[in-house]
């Protein structure tokens, strides 16, 4: 009877070691901020992407206490993280600082992050160190 005890004791336990929730940012630690926004980022639909990882980074930007940024993050789906963005984006551009004052709104910012990773994708130059280490045999 003690063994049956033990052993549901132990599988209890293993199973909610598995139940985070991985669609919120995880604030225990910066690191495991980093770690979970990055996890977040490649299981968001690939249109979503660039734009949280542009508000994650706008919000730690802007919170340079660690402590703070980490009660701010901890527990915030990735809407979340672009709603506060979106807030810090507008109170910049009302603030008139420079950068910001090009985009009319948070979406045209993001648009044009976008198809700049897409041409980062699109015109990367091959390397020419790649030659040497080809597989095909000349017969």
């Amino acid at each position: 009877m003690k063994k049956i005890y033990i052993i549901s004791a132990l599988i209890i336990g293993t199973s909610l070691l598995g139940c985070n929730n991985s669609e919120e940012v995880n604030g225990r630690t910066v690191r495991s901020a980093n770690k979970s926004a990055i996890y977040i980022k490649r299981h968001l639909p690939v249109e979503q992407q660039v734009e949280f990882e542009v508000a994650y980074g706008t919000v730690h930007s802007t919170i340079k206490d660690d402590k703070e940024f980490l009660k701010k993050v901890d527990g915030k789906k990735p809407e979340d993280v672009i709603a506060m963005a979106k807030e810090i984006f507008q109170q910049r551009k009302n603030a008139g600082i420079k950068e910001y004052q090009q985009y009319t709104n948070w979406d045209q910012m993001i648009a044009k992050f976008e198809q700049e990773r897409i041409d980062q994708t699109r015109h990367k130059k091959p390397d020419p160190r790649d030659k040497a280490n080809n597989v095909m045999y000349k017969l």
